[in-house]
C-alpha cells in the first residue's frame, strides 16, 4: 500500500512537470544541470522533484520485491526511467513523453492489484466467466489516461478526450449499476470518482481557455488533481473488477460443494 501510495504521487509530481511547461527545465540525464542537485529555481524544482521521487519509488518497488517476489513494478518503473532519461536526452519526443506516462499508470495500476490482500482462494469449484463489465472500465479509464496525457503534450486536441470522457462514464455505469448492492464500497468509490474526475476535467478544461503568459496556478492545479483523480478511478475499476471475479470464484466453488 505504501509503494502504491508512493506511486501516486509520482503521477502527481508528472502531472506537474507538464502543467508548469517544466520538462525541458533539466537538459541532461541522469545528472541535473550537471550536479547531483542542480539550483533548485524556476520550473527546475518540479523536474527536479520528479527525478528524485522517481529514484525513491525505484528502489522501493525493488525492496517490494525482494521481500515478496513481486517484480513486475520494479521492472516498469526501470522502463520508466530510461525511457525518461532517453525523453530528456532527445529533446522531449512528444510520442516517448505519451510512452512515459503511460508506463507510469501500468504501474500504478500493477501496484493496487498486488496491494489487495486477498487472492480469491482455491479455485476448486470451478470458476465463471470473466468480470467483462469491470475488466471493459478498467480498460476505457487507462484509454482515458492515454487520450488525457497526449492533450496535455498536445499531441492531440481536447474533442477525442471529451467525447472518450462520455462513453467512459457510460462504461462506468454499465459496470457499477449490476453489481452495486453486492459490492457497495468499491461500487460506489468508483462511481464517486468518476463523477469527481468529470469535474476536475471540466476545470481543467475551462481554466485552460485563459490565455496567460504563464501557467495559471488554477490551471495547474485542476491539471494535476485530474490526473490523479484519473488514477485513483484506473485503481478503483482494477479494485473492482477483482472483487467481482472474486465473488464469482466464490459463489462458483460453494454451488459446486452444494452440488457435490
Amino acid at each position: 500500500m505504501f509503494v502504491t501510495l508512493a506511486t501516486l504521487l509520482l503521477v502527481m509530481a508528472g502531472a506537474l512537470v507538464t502543467s508548469n511547461d517544466a520538462g525541458g527545465a533539466i537538459p541532461d540525464w541522469p545528472l541535473s544541470w550537471g550536479k547531483l542537485v542542480p539550483p533548485l529555481e524556476g520550473g527546475i524544482v518540479y523536474a527536479y522533484t520528479h527525478r528524485v521521487l522517481a529514484a525513491v519509488v525505484t528502489a522501493l518497488t525493488f525492496v517490494l520485491g525482494l521481500r515478496s517476489r513481486i517484480w513486475l513494478p520494479f521492472a516498469l518503473m526501470v522502463a520508466q526511467a530510461l525511457l525518461g532519461g532517453l525523453t530528456v536526452l532527445l529533446v522531449l519526443p512528444k510520442w516517448m513523453v505519451l510512452a512515459h506516462a503511460c508506463l507510469a499508470q501500468l504501474c500504478f495500476g500493477v501496484l493496487v492489484w498486488k496491494a489487495l490482500p486477498y487472492d480469491g482462494g482455491s479455485d476448486a469449484g470451478g470458476r465463471k466467466g470473466a468480470p467483462v463489465a469491470q475488466l471493459t472500465a478498467v480498460a476505457a479509464l487507462f484509454a482515458q489516461t492515454i487520450l488525457g496525457a497526449a492533450v496535455r503534450h498536445q499531441l492531440l486536441g481536447p474533442m477525442p478526450h471529451i467525447a472518450g470522457a462520455i462513453v467512459t462514464t457510460l462504461i462506468v455505469l454499465w459496470a457499477v449499476v449490476p453489481v452495486m448492492m453486492q459490492h457497495m464500497r468499491e461500487a460506489g468509490a468508483l462511481l464517486a470518482l468518476t463523477g469527481f474526475q468529470l469535474f476536475l476535467g471540466m476545470g481543467a478544461y475551462f481554466t485552460r481557455q485563459i490565455e496567460s503568459p504563464q501557467p495559471l496556478p488554477m490551471m495547474v492545479w485542476f491539471t494535476a488533481a485530474h490526473v490523479a483523480a484519473g488514477s485513483v478511478a484506473f485503481g478503483a475499476a482494477i479494485v473492482l473488477a477483482l472483487v467481482v471475479y472474486w465473488r464469482q470464484r466464490s459463489d462458483s466453488g460453494m454451488g459446486g460443494m452444494a452440488i457435490a
